[in-house]
């Protein structure tokens, strides 16, 4: 079947080609676009692609008549669509995760010394979690001297400056 002297066929592939290429274009410049409408380009994209893919294959590879093959194409495409759309983009969209922590995130963590906390002065104390390691600087809540490589207890965090107070690492469980 043609359409305006052009095989469907060839229609098929040009839209796959093109769809493919903005595409491309929409990854590298996809976040100044993210929000501009209520339709995700990412899904639209996604059913030319899967429409014009599975129309070029079907019309290049079997007999069936063109209509059918339109109609089949459209619904394998927004059935792929569909659950990606169900499967992956609702689910990472939920997932944003952020490393980011907040000095009251950091009130009774345990860290330990890296460089000595004079009674009157900084030092420094890194902490380890699950979004990597923190090292910042800290002074003692106590107003003791605290050597390098002991055990501390983060009591207070004002003006990004950690307030430490030593912590004893008990290892003995009684049952």
């Amino acid at each position: 079947m043609e359409i305006l002297g052009i095989s469907l066929e060839s229609l098929y592939l040009v839209a796959l080609i093109i769809a493919g290429a903005i595409t491309l274009i929409y990854i590298l410049i996809g976040d100044v676009l993210e929000g501009s409408g209520f339709l995700n380009p990412t899904l639209l994209l996604s059913f030319i692609t899967i429409l014009s893919g599975t129309g070029f294959l079907l019309e290049k590879f079997t007999n069936i008549q063109s209509i059918f093959i339109l109609l089949l194409a459209v619904t394998v495409s927004l059935i792929l669509v569909t659950i990606l759309n169900l499967f992956v983009f609702i689910p990472l969209s939920k997932a944003e995760q952020s490393l980011v922590y907040t000095n009251d995130s950091l009130k009774g963590r345990v860290g330990k010394v890296i460089t000595t906390i004079p009674k009157d002065g900084f030092g420094e104390v890194v902490l380890n979690g699950k979004g990597g390691t923190i090292a910042k600087s800290a002074v003692s809540f106590d107003e003791e001297e605290i050597k390098e490589g002991k055990m501390v207890l983060v009591i207070d965090v004002k003006n990004g400056v950690l307030h430490v107070s030593p912590h004893e690492v008990n290892h003995s469980f009684t049952i």
